[in-house]
């Protein structure tokens, strides 16, 4: 999936700014997205790239960055 993709869901499920949303912008700490916000974007993503994202998984995705690795991983 296209960062600028990933970028707009991040966006609009946290409410941050675009230019907040880099490959190293940490989830918690930079986009102040809390555990609700946190599974909320998860089911966005898997919404938006059919990619079943595990919960197990879930707690590794820490950067935009590990979210672009997890789903270039994952791809079909």
């Amino acid at each position: 999936m296209e960062f600028e993709k990933v970028r707009d869901i991040i966006v609009e499920t946290l409410g941050c700014e675009a230019d907040q949303v880099t490959l190293e912008a940490n989830l918690a700490d930079d986009l102040d997205a809390d555990s609700l916000a946190s599974v909320e974007l998860v089911m966005a993503l898997e919404e938006a790239t059919g990619i079943h994202i595990d919960d197990a998984d879930v707690a590794d995705l820490k950067t935009v960055g590990d979210i672009m690795n997890y789903l270039e991983a994952h791809k079909q």
